[in-house]
This record gives C-alpha cells, structure tokens and sequence, in this order.
C-alpha cells in the first residue's frame, strides 16, 4: 500500500509548496500524512457532490487544484458548502490535498497545459520571479573538486535555464589552524595550514537548499566545511506566473478566437475589440491573470488568454493586446489531466481517477 505522505512528497517535488503565494493555503486539509491510499480522485475544485463521487468510487484521498479551505474556520456546522464539504470527507475519512499556486508558478504546471491545448511553442515563463535563487560560494582542495562539483549538480545545483552543471572556479590559497580537538584532512593540530584550494561558485533553487547543502557536506573531504549562501535578486526563468509562447503561424484575431474556443472546449468568450494586426505572440494565465495584462504587453503579446477580467480593465487594452477571458473554471479544468499525467506516470499500478463532477459554479443560457 501507498501511503498518503508518498504521494503528497511526489507531489511536492514537482510544484514545490515553497512557491505558493503568501496568501494561499495549498497542502493537506484534512486526513493524516501517515494513512495508507488506496484510490485518488482528481478535481479541480472540492464540493459535497466530489466527495460523494470519492465515496461512491472507494477514492479515500482527494487531489484538488483549489483549496476548499481558503480563509480561516470559525466552526464546523455545517452552515455553509465549505463546512459540508469538510464534515463529510472528515466522517468517511476522506484525506483532501490541494495544489494551488505554487502548481500555477512552476514553468512545468498549469501555465504550461494550456500552452499545449493551444499549441503554442517556444514557451517562457511571463513573470518571473526575484528572491528565490540562492548562490552557494564554497572551497575545496583541487584534487577534490571534480567529486564535489558532481556532488552539488546531482543535488539540483548548477541549472540555469536549458543548461546544466553550470559554475564558476577560481583558484586560491586558504589558510586555517587546527585545535587540539580536531581532525584534520590536511594539515597538523597548532599549526597554521596553507593549501591551494579552488573556490566553487554555483546557483541553485530554495526548495533544493537542504539538499544542496547536504550532498555538499556529505562530498567535502574537511571536517569543518566553510562555505557561503546568497539570496540573489535575479528573476528565476523557471519559477512565476504566467506564460508566454507564439503560435506556429501568426493568425487573424477573430481566427485565433475560434481556435481557442475549440482547442479549450469553450462555450463563450469574453474579449476585447480585435486588435489590428494578425496573433502571434500569445501571453496565458490559468484563473485570475488581469494582474498580468501590462506585464503581457510589455513582453509583445498580441493576446492574452485569462479570466475573471473586471469590466474596466478590459479598457486597458487600447489595441495593444487582444483580451480573451474564457472564464476562470474553463482555464483551469485541464490542471486534471496534468496531475493525473503526474501521478499515474509515478505510480502506474495505482488507482488513479478523474473526477467526473462538473463543479464550474457558472451556467450559460
């Protein structure tokens, strides 16, 4: 049997929680880490009628992109659909795992599936971001720094972009004393050592800090390691929100319309007049992306495909960018499919479901 905590960590190592936004509450919301799986049911959103379909399909754990639990619980009455849900899952023991935001900011996640259903190439991140790349500065002896630097780029460290095993190596001499207590590679206790010794320097994610730094220690051959770590102010290309890509071809507006309306299985879609030239460059953000809209024209996208646009900010186009709102609901839905891709690639020979329940709260007449 699987256990719960099995999957969550698959989970996490793919969208890392650390990338969540501050005001998110994406995680295990209710169950215990420790409980044994024996069916996962996937959804976009949590309601009552989901974890009927979880009971009805023997789905003791639920994978959701929203959190059912978003502000904070006062009680649990049962006086709206949000308690409901949770006294529900809680009696039929029901775990409820939500992966939100830090899923919508890594290159690979929600962003990335609507690029495919609409074809475009060439993807980058729209917004990248700052504060989450640290600079590891350590110092090894020559003959030891071929192991260590193999060391710290199978730990994750040294990626930049599409590239790996990336560093920087200058030679130096280091200088140290050895007390009485200590057990020194090189050199003798009391007595001050020189020795020639190369200073690495590599970059690496915040999620992988524990990692790096154990495979660091691990590798070294001194008993005291010294080294360095640096919060960088560069923008990380494969972390933040939003995509850009372009098209194969460039299209007329109305024509791109209506191919995002078949590739997103689209009912309606609310944009923007055409702008006056034909699309190429197109800029996404799955949910809520109005945020996004001059950091979209600035990167030269000639439409951006979101949701949830307030009616003055489709004002702020002015023919510099085509708006498509295809609703928050039908941007998100497929984030099913990429997780199911997730888990059923890892683990081949467990149950794992799509959701049947629609649970867009929206209708159109």
């Amino acid at each position: 049997m699987i256990k719960i905590k099995d999957i969550i960590q698959h989970l996490e190592a793919f969208a890392p929680p650390i990338y969540q936004e501050p005001y998110d509450n994406a995680g295990l919301l209710t169950g215990s880490m420790e409980a044994q799986a024996s069916g996962i049911l996937i959804t976009l959103d949590v309601t009552e009628a989901v974890v009927e379909e979880a009971i009805a399909r023997d789905c003791d754990l639920i994978i959701a992109h929203h959190p059912i639990i978003f502000k904070g619980l006062k009680s649990l009455t049962g006086k709206n659909y949000v308690e409901r849900t949770i006294l529900k899952a809680i009696r039929n023991d029901i775990a409820i795992y939500a992966i939100h935001t830090n899923l919508d900011n890594v290159h690979h996640g929600v962003n990335r599936k609507i690029c495919e259903k609409i074809g475009l190439v060439n993807t980058s991140v729209l917004s990248p971001k700052k504060e989450t790349l640290l600079k590891l500065v350590t110092f090894v002896p020559q003959e030891n720094e071929a192991d260590l630097l193999e060391a710290l780029y199978a730990s994750g460290a040294g990626n930049i972009g599409n590239y790996s095993d990336c560093s920087f190596v200058t030679k130096g001499t280091g200088s140290f004393k050895p007390n009485n207590v200590a057990n020194p590679y090189i050199g003798k206790q009391n007595e001050r050592e020189l020795v020639e010794e190369q200073r690495i320097e590599v970059i690496l994610p915040v999620h992988l800090k524990n990692r790096v730094l154990q495979a660091l220690n691990q590798s070294h051959p001194y008993e005291e390691v010294a080294y360095y770590l640096t919060a960088l102010e560069n923008a990380n290309q494969e972390i933040g929100a939003g995509m850009l890509g372009s098209l194969p071809e460039p299209v007329e507006p109305m024509d791109f319309l209506n191919w995002l309306k078949e590739k997103m299985s689209l009912n309606c879609i609310r944009h923007t007049a055409p702008v006056s030239r034909k699309i190429k460059k197109v800029a996404v953000c799955g949910g809520s992306g109005s945020f996004l809209l001059s950091r979209s024209i600035a990167r030269g996208a000639d439409a951006f495909v979101s949701a949830d646009f307030k009616y003055h900010e489709f004002f702020d186009a002015e023919d510099r960018i085509m708006i498509a709102d295809i609703g928050h609901y039908e941007s998100e839905v497929y984030t099913k499919e990429l997780l199911y891709e997730i888990l059923s690639q890892k683990f081949p020979n467990f149950a794992v479901n799509l959701s049947d329940t629609v649970t867009n709260p929206i209708s159109y007449l």
